[in-house]
């Protein structure tokens, strides 16, 4: 209780104007700088994260059904109606994909064709990324290809009007040097729709009705993996054990981080890594708590000596520049916290600062404040902050004694 009253009345005194104080002053601004770009930087970075995992969803499902052996199954094989049954699971669809060839005019392209039938449209809206014509494949009345913008533009593709693509899947089970081109099946479905998401997405997807895929790859009633939507309030993870039980042993289940576990692990430790990154930078900051404290500390000599003459001991003195510095680095990290979270949060609802080039996927950069990121930088700075002002004061007042 008393160091505290002492360390106040250094930290706060009124009367007190020195080179001290100053410097005081500017340790509070120094910790404050990076606890606030701290916060900023895990928050764009959250950000940019739900910002991929939202363009993924658009083509991840939240669960997905393959063949633990084998690339394609019969779609007879896989209780459909007993799946949609489970409690969690709102919608269903059935897909087929490979690689394809595709050709419009003298211009070539390889990319992934995924067939998918009527349900599909349920699972993954592309609504709000179509950008021109329809989202639809068209399975009632012919069929349509839906692809993304860059993949549209290396084909040459401007218009959907008139807008023929030919596809070219290998032929299974067959292989002639003499014709290439009977080695491949191939078909022509016109254009119906043009999406524009992320890159690799506009590149690596072609949509077309699930039965001009099965003819064109020639699997006949055969799909590679059965997408499953769950429920806003459903747990994933918690709901593909029963998935599972009611798929069979044949098949396997896996969520969407699953799907991508490798992508997702890399962006964690990206997260972590600028977070050790800027913590260093916050240490660095720190020191500057380091010469006020020394500087502090030489000023009081004499304040040193009358408390000693009055009874106090090494460990009392101590804990007053001790506080002393806690003091001077809670300031720093409250006003970090309210400068870091305020511009966050402003970011995240209004998007003042926006992203300087053309881009189809957001006008502003992406901000996400989590909680679980402010307590990570708050427990780090507090680490930071004893063993900072403990060593000093320990050292320094060793000195005077």
């Amino acid at each position: 209780m008393l160091a505290r009253l002492f360390a106040r009345r250094y930290f706060f005194s009124p009367h007190s104007r020195s080179v001290v104080n100053l410097i005081s002053g500017v340790s509070v601004a120094a910790v404050a700088m990076p606890v606030a770009a701290m916060i900023i930087l895990l928050s764009v970075f959250n950000g940019f994260e739900s910002l991929v995992r939202s363009m993924y969803s658009l083509f991840d499902a939240d669960l997905t059904i393959t063949p633990r052996t084998g690339r394609t199954f019969e779609a007879a094989a896989l209780d459909t109606a007993a799946l949609r049954r489970l409690p969690g699971i709102e919608g269903l669809a059935l897909q087929l994909e490979e690689s394809v060839l595709l050709e419009a005019g003298e211009r070539q392209a390889t990319t992934t064709l995924r067939g998918v039938d009527e349900g599909y449209a349920t699972l993954f809206p592309l609504g709000g990324a179509i950008v021109a014509g329809s989202g639809s494949t068209g399975a009632g009345d012919g069929g349509r290809l839906v692809m993304g913008q860059s993949m549209a533009w290396a084909l040459g593709i401007h218009a959907l009007a008139g807008a023929d693509v030919t596809v070219y899947a290998v032929r299974r089970g067959s292989f002639s040097t003499l014709l290439p081109l009977e080695n491949y099946t191939r078909r022509t479905l016109p254009v119906g729709g043009v999406f524009s998401l992320d890159l690799e997405s506009e590149q690596n997807y072609v949509l077309a009705p699930l039965d001009a895929a099965q003819q064109l790859f020639n699997h006949p009633g055969r799909v590679s993996a059965a997408a499953l939507r769950t429920a806003a309030d459903a747990d994933a993870a918690r709901l593909r054990g029963a998935v599972a039980a009611t798929a069979g042993d044949a098949f396997e289940v896996r969520t969407r981080e699953e799907l991508r576990a490798s992508f997702y692990r890399i962006m964690t430790y990206e997260k972590w890594g600028i977070f050790l990154i800027a913590l260093l930078v916050l240490v660095v900051a720190s020191f500057s708590v380091v010469g006020a404290l020394a500087m502090l500390i030489a000023e009081k000599r004499g304040e040193i000596a009358t408390l000693r003459a009055l009874g106090a001991d090494t460990r009392l003195v101590r804990r007053i520049f001790r506080t002393e510095g806690l003091l001077i680095c809670t300031a720093g990290a409250i006003a970090g916290v309210v400068l870091g979270v305020g511009a966050c949060l402003v970011q995240q609802h209004f998007g003042l600062i926006e992203i300087p080039a053309e881009s189809f996927l957001t006008k502003s950069y992406p901000v996400e404040f989590r909680p679980g990121d402010l307590a990570a930088v708050l427990a780090a700075f507090a680490a930071v902050a004893l063993l900072l002002t403990g060593l000093t004061v320990r050292g320094m007042i060793k000195r005077y004694d």
